[in-house]
């Protein structure tokens, strides 16, 4: 099922283990951050993965930034 908001990133609990992946695909949206946080570029990741296209490296991106941003919960 793929994600509201997020048409290129889905979750199926039968396709590695339920985690968030490019929709279509086996490619974990942490397969293509470890990669790029470990200093792959976009190029490199397209020559690797040649079935994903640089919206899905762009997508992954932004649910990565919408899941990091979370509400501040103050205590009283």
């Amino acid at each position: 099922m793929t994600l509201k908001g997020f048409p290129r990133i889905s979750v199926d609990a039968a396709i590695c283990g339920g985690r968030p992946t490019v929709a279509g695909t086996r490619v974990r949206v942490s397969d293509i951050l470890e990669l790029l946080s470990h200093g792959a570029t976009e190029a490199d990741i397209l020559a690797d993965y040649p079935y994903l296209s640089s919206a899905d490296v762009r997508a992954c991106l932004t649910y990565a930034a919408a899941m990091a941003g979370h509400s501040v919960i103050l205590a009283a």
